[in-house]
């Protein structure tokens, strides 16, 4: 292998762990949710604060995070947001009850939410050639961060004695190595400095809210469908396709991703994609809602995975390819604002009118309804310059 190959695999390779580190500690717990809910008898509400922790910290810490690469870059920002995440996830399995698990989730979930604005920057400053390339790297390992702990459960519960909290301090240690990794190996300097003082995304900003709008279209179609599916298929009498349900929605990502990373240069600075992934999500809900044979459940739920992950590469290119260099990491903090905001505010009123009217399938109308900016605001964004 050549020198100059060698040197363009090494920001690849620290921006894919990177976007491991993003999802490892947070789906390190589904899979051992249960041993948690019996060990610390949790109540069903108290899985549902759980379980809405992260996505909340990821709306309101984004700004924080912004703030923290104008202080010491991006690389340290994404390097102190994996260590944060990896004390907090280690934490958790010395938790004693529902208070101290939310505490030390919230503290893992703060440092995901400071990583985040981080890798939109370094995709521009370590790959500015290939930025739809590189996105679409750092987001397939995104969703094998989600994956790993999912599949290898398997292994690493019966090998650490069957309980809970050793896999959630092994999680916690990989995401600490990654953050060592990440430090060791960096290519060149930090470009994005502490001399860039500007970190407040600019709210006023119409391109700022197309972005995060069409982000919390994409964000919400998947922790939705996650949260609600499974009632809808217990309401249904169909508890037996909850496991293949969910399956499919999860591993159906992994084939978006892989036509992401195969034909990002032919996609970026593109609206129909957007407004294609848009469409199919509309498609994906209403398949999801109204199914009621195993192939057509299963297959919806494939199409929701495949049209968040495509969308989701797709949106978390566009700071680095619409804006400034500069402006690239408080962009990328109030788009990740916006779009985790609406997220949770579309699922508490999805739950709220599932509970007034009594019937999941009308949960999924304001998933739906949310869809529709996906569609339309690509239309009014000018994907052709790079704003200075």
């Amino acid at each position: 292998m050549s020198v100059a190959r060698s040197s363009s695999l090494r920001p690849l390779g620290l921006l894919w762990l990177g976007g491991v580190g993003l999802r490892l500690t947070i789906l390190a717990v589904p899979p051992v949710l249960a041993l948690i809910i019996s060990d610390l008898a949790l109540s069903g509400t108290e899985v549902g604060i759980l379980n809405a922790i992260p996505v909340s910290l990821f709306a309101l810490v984004a700004v924080p995070g912004s703030l923290l690469i104008s202080r010491v870059g991006a690389v340290r920002a994404l390097v102190v947001g994996l260590l944060i995440a990896a004390v907090g996830s280690a934490l958790r399995g010395f938790a004693i009850g529902a208070m101290t698990l939310f505490a030390a989730t919230a503290l893992m979930a703060a440092g995901v939410a400071l990583m985040q604005p981080a890798l939109p920057p370094l995709v521009r400053q370590w790959v500015p050639r290939r930025i739809g390339f590189a996105t679409a790297v750092y987001t397939n390992g995104l969703l094998c961060g989600e994956i790993f702990p999912v599949v290898l459960v398997v292994v690493t519960v019966p090998l650490l004695g069957g309980g809970w909290r050793g896999s959630l301090e092994l999680w916690s240690i990989a995401a600490a190595a990654i953050a060592l990794i990440i430090f060791v190996a960096r290519p060149g300097g930090d470009q994005v400095s502490a001399q860039h003082s500007r970190w407040m995304p600019d709210w006023r900003d119409p391109l700022l809210w197309k972005i995060g709008l069409v982000a919390s279209a994409n964000n919400q179609l998947y922790f939705c469908t996650n949260a609600f599916l499974p009632g809808l298929l217990l309401q249904n009498g169909q508890t037996e396709l909850i496991g293949p349900a969910l399956s499919a929605l999860n591993l159906g990502q992994l084939p978006g991703s892989i036509i992401l990373i195969l034909m990002a240069s032919r996609l970026e600075r593109r609206r129909w994609p957007l407004v294609l992934c848009g469409a199919l999500g509309l498609l994906a809900v209403l398949g999801t809602a109204t199914s009621t044979s195993f192939w057509a459940i299963v297959g919806s739920a494939a199409l929701v995975g495949f049209t968040c992950a495509v969308g989701l590469t797709l949106v978390l290119t566009l700071p680095a390819l619409l804006v400034a260099p500069d402006d690239v990491p408080h962009n990328s903090a109030g788009m990740f604002t916006i779009g985790y905001g609406i997220a949770m505010l579309i699922s508490i009123v999805s739950g709220m009118v599932w509970d007034i009217t009594g019937n999941a399938v009308v949960a999924f109308v304001p998933i739906g309804l949310a869809v529709v900016p996906m569609v339309v605001l690509p239309l009014g964004i000018d994907f052709s310059t790079r704003r200075s």
